[in-house]
């Protein structure tokens, strides 16, 4: 089933760790990107987010964002690491020395803050990354509901959108009989207005000439067949958006080349009704996956 590219997720869960909130966003995009935004205590778990929602989507621009708050009077081991300490210093004494000002006291406090420089015990986080382990899967999941819900709807329009091509189609269809016989009487009016005899054989050379180039039946049945196409893909299992972004170009081809060929105004009428329609199927096929 079709999918949408936009959607909106937000979980929350709590436990002896704390609290955890994450939310996801989704926006249409040509390949798939993730970005993540993650506290310090779940640095660790990007990758398997990141595989987990590889496997998830194929196209998307997704945010994920997921917040940590320690429970009160929380007094769980903390750990300094050393080398982040170290750079930080070394850091700020290149920092220094640049800017060729005096040495001035490094308050404790604002170090102990820096990303990095103050961990929690790795045993004691092990219950942190799995609860947000638990808590991505089940917002992912719920952000793949929305996408499909909001891809429903993209399809219901986009099979609307089929019906009025088809329709406009159709007419076109419906005229072709009037407008090769309305060819022919202009043609022997023409011909009646000379005073010179006419080579009837010649004649009818130029006529079946002139038929073959206001003919549209080709550009009409190819029509036919993209829409048809749309109509397949909309409703298969496999992400369908690439696919469709190409059969807009198609459509659109062919509606220019019966716009082009068109010596009748209801039809050009049409030809352009249809340009219509693909641009407003077009724009909404952007936001499929």
């Amino acid at each position: 089933m079709i999918a949408s590219m936009t959607g909106f997720a937000r979980r929350e869960t709590a436990g002896a760790w704390g609290t955890l909130v994450c939310e996801l966003r989704s926006v249409n995009h040509r390949f798939l990107e993730a970005g993540f935004r993650l506290p310090d205590e779940l640095r660790a778990a990007e990758g398997e987010l990141r595989a987990r929602l590889t496997r998830k989507l194929r196209r998307g621009k997704v945010d994920c964002t997921m917040n940590y708050r320690r429970p009160a009077g929380s007094g769980g081991a903390l750990e300094i690491d050393g080398v982040a300490l170290e750079r930080l210093l070394a850091a700020a004494e290149l920092v220094r020395r640049a800017l060729r000002s005096e040495p001035s006291a490094i308050d404790a406090l604002e170090v102990l803050r820096w990303p990095g420089v103050l961990r929690e015990d790795a045993a004691s986080n092990e219950p942190l990354l799995a609860a947000a382990g638990a808590l991505f899967a089940a917002t992912l999941d719920e952000l793949t509901e929305a996408r499909a819900r909001e891809g429903q709807r993209l399809r219901e329009l986009l099979e609307q959108r089929c019906a009025a091509l088809e329709g406009l189609i159709a007419a076109v269809r419906a005229r072709l009989p009037e407008v090769q016989s309305r060819a022919r009487t202009r043609l022997a009016e023409r011909l009646a207005e000379l005073t010179a005899s006419v080579d009837r054989e010649r004649l009818e050379q130029e006529l079946a000439l002139l038929l073959q180039r206001l003919d549209v039946d080709e550009e009409l049945e190819r029509l036919t067949g993209h829409v048809a196409e749309v109509r397949r893909v909309i409703g298969a299992a496999e992400p369908a958006g690439r696919r469709l972004d190409f059969l807009m170009q198609e459509l659109n081809r062919e509606a220019n080349t019966l716009s082009s060929k068109s010596q009748d105004l209801e039809t050009t009428r049409s030809a352009v009704d249809m340009k219509v329609v693909i641009e407003q199927m077009r724009e909404q096929v952007q936001n499929a996956e």
